[in-house]
């Protein structure tokens, strides 16, 4: 059973720093994109970031380029999100997720690409 586990969320100060993590299980990631979307209530799920198990590549939202990193783990089976320089605008419930999206700008930023979703995580930035 594949599971994503996501923890670190939690409230910050705007231009504070938070690092999420998702546990991956269940399954071999290896040729999976691992995303990060973020969503508030009544707004659609947003695309944060992702990047590519098997060779680290990655791709940003321009809302948070510069300011957010992804980064895995191949030991801990474990992807990262690094959230630097935080702005109310980023208050959010964060998640993680699995998807063998062809490596497209066009599709990694679709949530329906992604076929496992972890439970979120809320991240909240106080001004």
């Amino acid at each position: 059973q594949v599971q994503l586990v996501e923890s670190g969320g939690g409230l910050v100060q705007a231009g504070g720093s938070l690092r999420l993590s998702c546990a991956a299980s269940g399954r071999t990631f290896s040729s999976y994109a691992m995303g990060w979307f973020r969503q508030t209530p009544g707004k659609e799920r947003e695309f944060v970031g992702t990047i590519q198990w098997s060779g680290g590549t990655t791709y940003y939202a321009d809302s948070v380029k510069g300011r957010f990193t992804i980064s895995r783990d191949n030991a801990k089976n474990t992807v990262y999100l690094q959230m630097n320089s935080l702005k109310p605008e980023d208050t959010a419930v964060y998640y993680c997720a699995a998807g063998g999206v062809p490596w497209d700008r066009r599709l990694l930023g679709t949530p329906g690409e992604y076929e496992y979703w972890g439970q979120g995580t809320q991240v909240t930035v106080s001004s």
